[in-house]
């Protein structure tokens, strides 16, 4: 009877939301899984905040370069709530972004959050591109160490190395779990596949072009 009571007590803290700084307002799923023993908010454990320690909020090597010896030639360290627990409800994470020279984060896009971009080391050439509504403009920048570039939430973006040397950029954004689509690995690298005539139709393509792209190794640069 214990537990039952601590739970529901559980359940209407979450459910408050800033009444309780470690289970707070911003729910992505809005479900709420519950047992005698675990309540979960995002399809993650939501913490007695009374129980909560350091390591909950902490991560450690954000400093250490990635490998970028790749297919792209870039490497996302994302750090959100599956690294960091603490994060969970919060609405905000952050990621490391590596670079070879010229290496490239493919066009992809964030459906839970704008991205906020610092470069750190190198130049990188960044864009995004606006909606249908907008006319698809096409909106782009040369980043230098310290400048910054908002990508808003939702919109096909990207990050080239446009140097001989290594690049690096740091990223906010506006959720736990900003979430990450890469344009190419979701269209052609679909598990299954999409039909060949809907992509020859829709990129006005040949078959013999898309059974090409389909057949490729689309790699993931993202932990």
């Amino acid at each position: 009877m214990y537990i039952l009571e601590q739970s529901f007590h559980l359940i209407r803290t979450c459910l408050e939301g800033m009444m309780h700084p470690f289970c707070a307002h911003i729910i992505i799923t809005n479900v709420l899984i519950f047992n005698l023993y675990a309540v979960f908010v995002n399809g993650k454990f939501c913490k007695n905040s009374n129980l909560t320690v350091a390591d909950d909020f902490f991560f450690q090597g954000l400093n250490v370069p990635r490998n970028t010896d790749n297919k792209v030639g870039s490497f996302i360290t994302g750090v959100d709530a599956n690294l960091i627990s603490g994060l969970n409800t919060l609405g905000v994470s952050v990621a490391r972004v590596d670079f070879a020279p010229y290496g490239v984060n493919p066009p992809h896009l964030h459906p839970h959050s704008s991205e906020v971009l610092m470069c750190m080391e190198g130049e990188l050439y960044v864009g995004f591109v606006l909606s249908n509504v907008l006319g698809n403009r096409f909106i782009t920048k040369v980043l230098k160490p310290g400048d910054l570039f908002v990508f808003p939430l939702g919109m096909i973006h990207f990050q080239l190395n446009i140097g001989k040397t290594p690049a690096v950029a740091f990223a906010s954004f506006g959720s736990q779990n900003p979430g990450f689509i890469t344009v190419g690995n979701a269209v052609f690298g679909a598990n299954p596949p999409i039909d060949p005539e809907v992509l020859i139709k829709a990129f006005q393509l040949d078959k013999k072009t898309v059974d090409y792209l389909q057949s490729q190794l689309w790699y993931n640069n993202h932990n």
